[in-house]
């Protein structure tokens, strides 16, 4: 199965849902990406009870194809450690789950080309690091491959990978995008020993939240859209860790980083969902604010991915963003901190210190200015901020 691939302008992306097609539309090239690339989205949008994966990938402005590189030009997990302070920090062994839809049939071969790459220890299945299975926990009878969702989950055992690299990680592959068999997979995840956090690379209309996404003591984390100002579900979830994206870029600075919002972050307040208790500062919102956290996001600043399942002709190193990517990034800062007692969320809130404020960028227009543009303290598209080490988790 192939999926439309709707080009976009401006580095910002709307959240999808796999949807089989022959066709691959083009678009205009986004004026913030040199070197002949812009940035696309890869689902195509969902329809109500559905979600979409939220990755973008870099595309040759000529071809409209993903931009495959003999060498990873993307950050790298040095750049994800030193950016948001984790070189000291390991996991001892905790394990983050990634719930995504569909198969990836060569998920842990190519995650071993990008561990391998980068220096880290392998992850196998043999060795005990990485497991493969359905959302029933089946590890033979898995769900259809789709080279569309295969690239989301490449994204997300990478920035496990980067974050976390002595992480073990679970890869639950739901059989299909709908709500009900990725809450599903959610379930099964939280069911495992050692599973400490679950990354949820994908969203959909705001809708209520299901007792599949309450499970107090593991961190779940989602992402929270890539379509500007807007929410989505499951972020929009009150027991779930809502997560934002920024700009990343290197800097002279004392942190050597600077960050801004990312335009095609999503965020906002539901108006389905009831306010987490720790979120009684945010008064902007009477019910769930998003975001709750934030970290890099934006293609244009993206992340190296390795992948090798063909989608629309390419595989290989390429260089992906989208929300997508600050998942998996903060359940496994959640998974380094291993402070996962009840709500984790309520931590991060009462820690908010421990954290990189972002204070410019915006991610559209909207009537209340917190809500999509950065600021000082709490704002929609980065939420209390980005990691500075582990202590706000």
């Amino acid at each position: 199965m192939k999926f439309s691939t709707t080009l976009l302008a401006a580095g910002s992306a709307v959240a999808v849902v796999a949807v089989a097609t022959a066709g691959v539309a083009t678009a205009a090239p986004s004026p913030a990406t040199a070197g002949g690339k812009h940035a696309a989205k890869v689902c195509s949008a969902p329809a109500r009870g559905m979600a979409a994966c939220l990755n973008q990938v870099l595309v040759n402005n000529s071809t409209g194809k993903p931009a495959v590189t003999g060498t990873p030009a993307g950050l790298n997990p040095a750049d994800i450690r030193s950016a948001y302070a984790l070189t000291a920090s390991s996991s001892g062994g905790r394990t983050v789950a990634i719930v995504d839809a569909y198969n990836d049939p060569t998920a842990e071969s190519d995650l071993g080309v990008y561990r391998s790459q980068f220096g880290l220890s392998s992850c196998t299945t043999s060795n005990g690091c990485f497991r493969k299975v359905s959302q029933t926990g089946s590890t033979t009878s898995l769900p259809a491959t789709d080279a569309g969702w295969a690239t989301e989950i490449s994204l997300d055992l990478d920035m496990v990978s980067a974050a976390c690299p002595d992480c073990k990680i679970l890869l639950v592959e739901a059989s299909s995008s709908s709500f009900a068999n990725l809450g599903t997979a959610v379930n099964y995840a939280a069911s495992q020993a050692g599973v400490v956090a679950i990354s949820n690379s994908y969203g959909g209309s705001d809708s209520a939240q299901t007792s599949a996404y309450n499970h107090p003591g593991i961190a779940i984390t989602a992402s929270t859209g890539d379509a500007g100002y807007g929410v989505e579900s499951p972020a929009s979830f009150p027991d779930v860790v809502a997560v934002g994206g920024t700009s990343l870029s290197r800097a002279s600075n004392t942190r050597g980083w600077t960050e801004s919002a990312w335009s095609g972050a999503g965020s906002g307040c539901s108006t389905i969902n009831a306010k987490p208790t720790w979120q009684t500062s945010v008064t902007q919102c009477s019910k769930k604010a998003n975001a709750d956290v934030s970290a890099v996001a934006d293609p244009n600043t993206g992340v190296s991915v390795y992948d090798s399942t063909s989608y629309q002709g390419s595989v290989g190193w390429q260089v992906y963003g989208g929300t997508s990517a600050s998942s998996p990034i903060i359940a496994s800062v959640y998974a380094l901190s291993g402070n996962t007692a009840g709500y984790p969320a309520s931590y991060t809130w009462a820690h908010a210190s421990g954290l990189n404020d972002v204070t410019s960028g915006s991610n559209g227009t909207c009537s209340t200015t917190v809500w999509c543009h950065a600021g000082v303290g709490w704002d929609g598209p980065t939420g209390l901020g980005t990691p500075k080490g582990t202590s706000a988790f």
